[in-house]
């Protein structure tokens, strides 16, 4: 088992090269092949993690509790646990991950993973370095209760997340993430209608192939002859349909589909941030409440706790900031590359897609 990581580490890997590569079904289970570049340059790390593999990563880079301004990051999202014959309400949770044979679910992590390791702070967690070069599996000891650990706040989260920011660029930002997190998670849903309406007609068009196949009838009857041909005929073109918009569907998946579903989990990732800094706002305000009411042989322990506080918050809210303008730039661009490549994928698909049917048009004129 892997010793417990301490930071400080440097990435023996290209943080761009991670790949997963398979997923290996072994009863209930699920386990996903990692590949990764050497810096050397003399081959692979191939490694084999378990999803509570990836959360005993998630943990560790939670657990940095003596980093400055850690509750300022924007942790990359790791997605819900995957379920073999998951149900409607695992495919609810998880949205387009759960469909296509754990493909998009697959892409999901490897994206989870590449925004860990390209992190200037989490990169720098011995866990990350663990997590994708040893060969053996990470340990499955529970870590210290940390900053999210939250179970204990419920009651208390209702207050202070309605409480009002003395920065009108975070309360601000506030304001839009909660409009945008609820937009972003309604479009990710119907999208997901689409690509499942899409998945049932060509169901049913490979079903109608099928019965037409059956109307095929052998013998030497012209009439019986003539017909077959039809309904042969008719057959390869309602599979060609059925062809076509299994690949609508897949290309609506690999492309928009996670790009809408990364940015869903990136609106609530962002803010679970936000409310990590209002938490500490709250505290820092009641800290000079303290402050200024403590009695005198209390004073300066108060105004100790009072300046680490203004302290913890300065540093948290500069390390917000900056978080807040990288999401917003990667946000464009990660959008912009799934549509451009959503695009890309629908128009190939479609010029496929319509030279076949030219030559089924060639087929039923020469019939005719």
């Amino acid at each position: 088992m892997m010793e417990e990581v301490k930071e400080g580490s440097v990435l023996s890997f290209h943080g761009n090269s991670i790949k997963v590569t398979e997923v290996v079904k072994e009863g209930d289970n699920l386990t996903f092949i990692i590949i990764s570049q050497k810096l050397s340059g003399t081959g692979e790390y191939h490694v084999a993690r378990t999803y509570e593999d990836f959360e005993w990563l998630q943990q560790h880079l939670f657990s940095q509790e003596d980093v400055p301004g850690i509750q300022g990051v924007i942790f990359p999202p790791l997605p819900a646990k995957a379920q073999i014959n998951a149900s409607a309400k695992v495919i609810k949770q998880l949205g387009i991950l759960a469909l296509g044979e754990w493909k998009p679910y697959s892409a999901a992590l490897e994206k989870f993973l590449l925004q860990v390791a390209s992190h200037s702070v989490l990169c720098k967690n011995k866990a990350v370095e663990d997590f994708l070069t040893s060969t053996e599996p990470p340990g499955r000891q529970r870590t210290k209760k940390n900053i999210f650990n939250r179970l204990s706040q419920a009651m208390d989260e209702m207050r202070k997340e309605g409480h009002k920011d003395v920065d009108d660029f975070f309360q601000t930002e506030r304001d839009l993430n909660h409009n945008l997190t609820t937009c972003t998670k309604v479009v990710a849903e119907k999208f997901l209608d689409v690509v499942q309406t899409e998945q049932k007609i060509a169901v049913a068009l490979g079903h109608f192939s099928s019965s037409l196949q059956l109307c095929v009838e052998s013998g030497d009857d012209p009439d019986k002859q003539a017909f077959s041909r039809v309904c042969k005929n008719l057959s390869e073109v309602f599979d060609s349909m059925r062809k076509h918009m299994s690949s609508v569907a897949e290309n609506n998946m690999e492309t928009l589909g996670l790009g809408l579903d990364l940015e869903s989990r990136y609106q609530e990732a962002e803010k679970e941030m936000l409310f990590r800094r209002t938490c500490k706002l709250v505290e820092l305000e009641t800290a000079k409440r303290n402050a200024e009411r403590a009695k005198p042989v209390k004073k300066p322990v108060m105004e100790e706790v009072k300046k680490a506080t203004e302290t913890e918050f300065s540093q948290i809210t500069a390390v917000a900031k900056q978080e807040i303008k990288h999401l917003k730039e990667a946000r464009v661009q990660l959008l912009q590359q799934a549509l451009v490549l959503w695009c890309e994928k629908q128009l190939i698909t479609a010029k496929k897609t319509a030279d076949q049917f030219n030559l089924h048009l060639e087929t039923f004129r020469g019939v005719a």
